[in-house]
């Protein structure tokens, strides 16, 4: 009967025009003090009906995909039905360098969106990456937001979703079960037995596939007919010849699992001595991830997969998933996907969760997919707020120069989160370390500390303003912090560049303790928009990355080592060149040494190695020893993590 009633309401919301004021109800926060834990908090809060809340923002039945009761995914013709509508206010929400704490940007973001729609009035969406289950049930414990300010049911938000990641998973190691196969198959035939095989008579008639007429177009043999080949032809129609030594593609998990991040494989007898050394990745840091995350719509989705560079042949030539003949069914595995996934907050208000690709290693932004549909939803009038990975220098600087250069879509204002406690670690307090108690340093007036810290903040305002985006500072206040230090910071943003500075509380508050901030950000968005791009794409590879390494980080020089330069030179001669850098980088530090603190400036920036991401549509420099595969602490949070057996609720998730 809920669900009837509820969909009744959905086709309700069809007839009502759409860039109006949302008829959103607030649900009510029962606050408690001392401020209990993430999941108390999240379990106190029952959340609407799915099928409700895609009413009240105005989507229409056969848009909404329900999964349960909580969740549901999006079609993506929603875009086609609302394009001639105007798009809200884009906000991106990015920190100052944090500890390994982390200074609440994702809180942030939940929280200011929950005062902008109960508090403000105006339609706000939050977009945000899904987690991945490594960090989970590593150090984690959860990504929904924190205190007041969560995305919630926050167990189905930190675990399975809608199936996303598994989908990913299953789709990348079919690509690399079907490249080692290919391998195989190439080293154990002769090239007339492979070519029959590929393009076997079935019923009398011979044909190639769509994806097998591609590859013939690529190599410039314009013929239809199998038996039309000549036998040269045919050999470099069924030959991909990988080099064992150059492939790029290898497996993925989510899971934390350092015994991964190096293997061997094809030992058995059956692989008849075809062995090779290889590894797997955690399924964030996969280009698939990526993908997902840049996508503009499906034939772009497709595009991008099949364009995916897997290997290198022993002619040094690029070898992609369209030519293992993947490409299909990779994205029949994909189909459901690329759909965003409607959740909501504490209070109600709307979230879209899609994609999650690792900042320090990827981009490390949710979905363009989601932005556009938040924007187009929200309406003239509204905010959609998305999330940048760890600090401006990694995760505002992807965010502008891959995503908004690939999506269009151009912000109009910057938050900025700090701590006091953030600050005090720059200016040289005691390490602070998960699990551990801070040092008295943190929990007292330190007004030496803040002030020493202070030139970090101002490198990340800085970094703001390099792009003509007013930057807004949200200090993330806890309760140790002291008026003179949160006077001392406020004046400092101020002096140094920052639009404007505003304390919130949302974490203890929710959308009532970001209110303030909110109306410094609806100041900001009326602001007039000089926006522009780091850099152009038709720089050189190195000249893009000198730009990022001292602007963004404060270097003076890069240094390559030799095989870095030949493998950019090579890039660059096969077409790669004009694609935008993505730095894979320590957050922990503007340098590549996470353990140099501050605002370092005139250093020298190292880069050991770079990789191509073709389908996702960047380069990648790799700055220091960057591990795509997490290993599990000594006491991971597994530890804390069980089920009810008599309620089957969930405990342990923080």
């Amino acid at each position: 009967m809920l669900m009837q009633k509820a969909a009744l309401s959905l086709k309700k919301a069809a007839e009502r025009v759409v860039n109006t004021k949302w008829n959103l109800t607030p649900l009510p926060l029962r606050l408690e003090r001392p401020v209990p834990s993430d999941i108390r908090i999240a379990r106190s809060q029952q959340p609407k009906n799915i099928l409700e809340l895609a009413s009240e923002i105005g989507l229409q039945p056969n848009e909404v995909s329900p999964y349960g009761t909580t969740k549901a995914k999006i079609s993506l013709s929603v875009l086609d039905r609302l394009q001639g509508e105007k798009n809200a206010k884009y906000v991106i929400v990015v920190g100052i360098t944090p500890t390994p704490l982390g200074e609440g940007k994702s809180t942030t973001l939940v929280g200011l969106a929950q005062a902008l729609n109960v508090y403000k009035g105006v339609n706000a969406f939050a977009t945000l990456r899904q987690p991945s289950q490594g960090p989970t049930f590593g150090i984690k414990g959860g990504a929904a937001g924190g205190g007041y300010a969560q995305v919630i049911p926050m167990e189905e938000f930190n675990l399975h979703l809608t199936g996303d990641f598994h989908a990913l998973t299953a789709a990348n190691n079919l690509l690399a079960a079907q490249l080692d196969a290919r391998m195989f198959h190439e080293a154990t035939q002769k090239d007339s037995v492979l070519y029959d095989r590929l393009v076997p008579t079935i019923k009398g008639t011979r044909r190639f596939s769509d994806i097998q007429l591609r590859r013939l177009h690529r190599l410039g043999i314009n013929k239809t007919d199998p038996n039309a080949l000549t036998d040269e032809e045919r050999a470099r129609f069924a030959k991909l010849d990988i080099d064992p030594e150059r492939v790029i593609w290898t497996r993925v998990l989510d899971t934390n699992d350092r015994y991964l991040r190096k293997i061997t494989i094809g030992q058995s007898s059956t692989e008849k001595g075809i062995c090779r050394e290889t590894s797997f990745k955690i399924t964030v840091a996969s280009e698939l991830m990526a993908i997902l995350a840049l996508a503009r719509n499906l034939q772009d989705f497709k595009r991008r997969i099949g364009s995916m560079v897997v290997a290198f042949n022993r002619e040094g030539n690029p070898v992609t998933a369209d030519d293992l003949g993947v490409t299909g069914a990779l994205m029949v595995l994909l189909k459901d996907a690329i759909q965003p996934n409607l959740m909501q907050t504490l209070e109600g208000s709307p979230v879209l969760v899609h994609a999650g690709p690792f900042a320090n290693i990827a981009h490390g932004c949710s979905s363009i997919l989601a932005d556009k549909l938040a924007l187009k939803l929200a309406g003239e009038d509204g905010y959609v707020l998305t999330e940048g990975g760890f600090g401006s220098d990694i995760g505002m600087e992807k965010l502008l120069n891959i995503k908004c250069r690939t999506s269009g879509d151009i912000p109009d204002c910057v938050v900025l989160v700090t701590t006091i406690r953030a600050l005090k670690m720059h200016g040289g307090g005691p390490a602070v370390t998960p699990g551990a108690p801070l040092k008295p340093e943190y929990t007292r007036e330190n007004l030496e500390l803040v002030q020493r810290g202070l030139p970090n903040l101002t490198k990340h305002i800085s970094n703001g303003n390099k792009f003509g985006l007013p930057v807004v500072v949200c200090i993330n206040s806890f309760e140790t912090d002291t008026e003179a230090e949160i006077r001392l910071v406020k004046d400092e943003a101020l002096r140094t560049g920052a639009f404007g500075a505003a304390v919130s509380t949302h974490w203890a508050e929710g959308g009532a303790g970001a209110a303030d901030l909110a109306e410094l950000v609806m100041d900001a968005c009326e602001e007039e928009n000089n926006f522009k791009f780091l850099y152009n794409l038709d720089a050189s590879l190195d000249e893009k990355i000198q730009i990022i390494s001292r602007e963004m980080y404060g270097a003076k020089n890069v240094l390559y080592t030799p095989e870095v330069t030949q493998k950019m030179k090579m890039y660059e001669e096969k077409g790669y060149g004009n694609l935008p850098i993505c730095m894979a980088k320590t957050a922990a530090s503007l340098t590549g040494d996470p353990s140099i603190k501050g605002a370092p400036t005139g250093f020298d920036l190292k880069i050991n190695d770079v990789s191509l991401s073709a389908g996702a549509g960047f380069v990648v420099p790799i700055v220091g020893e960057i591990s795509t595969m997490p290993g599990l602490p000594t006491r991971p949070a597994i530890y804390d993590i069980d089920i009810n057996t008599e309620s089957g609720e969930i405990e342990g998730l923080f």
